[in-house]
């Protein structure tokens, strides 16, 4: 019983988890890099200057801007914003954005 529970509960641990980090970056906490999951076709084209693309993947889109980076992407039209480009604690590698 405990095993079955442990994997019904690894969703709702999983969605807390990617739900405390996009509240913390939305509440003003800041990331070398964001990461945009599930972007708009046309959201590149609708972002002010001053904003870099990091890397884009089918997914996902990884950006660089100021200090307004994430209330940008969000009127952009950006739905979910992560903080990226944190140093991997698992694997002891440095940041891979630079």
């Amino acid at each position: 019983m405990t095993i079955r529970m442990a994997l019904l509960s690894l969703p709702l641990i999983i969605a807390g988890w990617i739900g405390t980090l996009a509240a913390v970056l939305w509440l003003g906490g800041t990331a070398p890099a964001v990461m945009v999951i599930l972007p708009r076709s046309d959201l590149l084209s609708r972002l002010p200057d001053g904003i870099g693309v990091v890397d884009t993947r089918r997914f996902s889109i990884t950006l660089r801007g100021g200090a307004k980076l994430v209330a940008a992407l969000y009127s952009a039209g950006a739905t979910l914003v992560l903080p990226a480009g944190l140093t991997n604690c698992l694997s002891g590698q440095p940041d891979p954005t630079g």
